[in-house]
């Protein structure tokens, strides 16, 4: 019969302990078909959200959700809500193809979260601007959010990427801005341009567009801001 000593009992006395048990057991991960993880991605989050309540907004009653400048102040959840009211069926159908080039721009751009939340950030921003517009009594669409999502996923490639990922960034920003020139939203509130059923208020493009790209600039300045050190 063997005798333990001393180091060869508190060895045993390890071995023979059970293992620790976690507080909490992790969940299944969601994976793809391919046994990839699912990424869960913000920026895809807000495209969908625009597209699902445009579609809820066409079952609403229009005026009870626009954007009035009247209302403003009194009712401010319309400066979300009036993205998702939409005039026509071209209308609506239209502005869903564009959320969903949206979300798949900054898919492929890989934003990071930070510009997702400017791209929402911009949202109340791009209907609040429209009150320079005082003759816009109504105004709905997604069209000055999705301005917005554009400017943001732009802004980040230029800003924040190199190589031939910022010249893509570059270019759509380029692109953005001649087409919002284009359509010269200091011109008049409303236009009527070829192929539309509904009238267009390219300021909202404008407002959508510059907002997108201030929050982004915002939110990338913030993130490089270095941290105070106390005395």
């Amino acid at each position: 019969m063997h005798t333990f000593t001393g180091p060869e009992r508190r060895e045993a006395d390890r071995a023979s302990d059970p293992a620790p048990v976690p507080a909490t057991l992790p969940g299944p991960v969601p994976r793809r078909r391919d046994g990839a993880p699912v990424r869960r991605d913000p920026w895809v989050a807000v495209a969908v959200v625009a597209a699902l309540g445009a579609l809820a907004g066409w079952l609403l009653p229009a005026a009870a959700i626009d954007w009035q400048p009247a209302l403003a102040w009194r009712q401010p959840w319309r400066w979300w809500t009036a993205a998702f009211v939409h005039w026509s069926p071209l209308h609506l159908a239209a502005n869903l193809a564009g959320a969903v080039l949206v979300g798949t721009f900054g898919r492929a751009a890989q934003v990071p979260p930070r510009v997702a939340l400017a791209w929402l950030a911009a949202w109340p921003l791009a209907q609040l601007a429209l009150l320079a517009q005082p003759a816009l009594a109504h105004y709905g669409g997604l069209s000055g959010v999705l301005h917005a999502g554009v400017a943001a996923a732009a802004c980040w490639l230029a800003a924040a990427q190199r190589g031939r990922r910022r010249a893509i960034g570059v270019a759509v920003l380029a692109a953005l801005a001649a087409k919002v020139a284009l359509e010269r939203p200091w011109a008049a509130p409303l236009t009527h341009p070829p192929g539309w059923d509904i009238a267009v208020a390219p300021l909202a493009h404008a407002a959508g567009a510059l907002a997108g790209l201030a929050c982004t600039l915002a939110a990338l300045a913030l993130r490089r801001r270095p941290p105070r050190h106390r005395e």
